[in-house]
């Protein structure tokens, strides 16, 4: 398998939360910890993590409040050509090792991602991913999203069985965490 670099997307505000989201505990660690070791235990080489935050050596956002796309564009800034990433979202604890080998398996796509998902992401940095993060970051705010990188990329899509749907959980709300913590016990 070739080496890759983890990116955990860490730098939302959490405002639906009502609190930091990657500050969260999750069998005993913070969410973001728990994804840094997701991703060191599926073989990343390095794992980054996207936000301001300098506990674990952040990469803050260039241009803040563009969302994940932004922590995007400023985490490819500090990569070379030929660096392949795995990003996932901070709140996602339920995606596994497995998955994750699953993303990386279709090798000759510069963007592979889960049907009916954004994230988690696997995207092979180069000039046209360069190209297109720059144009959709310089572009209206409409298109700054994951997706519009996704369908200017042509994503190749892996399909996802009915029981790997619920790794895809990402919590948003107190509500949401309260329902995952209940149905996921230590």
């Amino acid at each position: 398998m070739r080496a890759w670099t983890g990116v955990v997307l860490a730098g939302g505000r959490s405002s639906r939360m009502g609190q930091d989201k990657a500050l969260l505990q999750w069998h005993g660690r913070p969410l973001v910890e728990q994804m840094q070791a997701l991703l060191r235990e599926a073989g990343a080489q390095h794992v980054l993590v996207s936000g301001d935050r300098p506990d674990y050596a952040g990469i803050a956002d260039a241009q803040p409040d563009l969302g994940p796309l932004g922590g995007l564009a400023s985490v490819v800034a500090r990569v070379a050509d030929a660096t392949t990433l795995v990003l996932v979202p901070v709140d996602m604890p339920l995606l596994s090792v497995a998955l994750l080998g699953r993303l990386l398996a279709p090798s000759q796509h510069r963007c592979v991602a889960f049907e009916d998902q954004m994230l988690p992401m696997c995207l092979c940095i180069d000039t046209g991913v360069r190209e297109a993060l720059t144009a959709l970051m310089a572009g209206p705010a409409s298109s700054r999203s994951l997706r519009a990188l996704q369908h200017a990329l042509q994503c190749h899509r892996v399909a996802v069985t009915a029981s790997e749907r619920g790794a895809f959980v990402n919590c948003n709300t107190p509500e949401q965490w309260s329902e995952l913590i209940h149905e996921n016990p230590d």
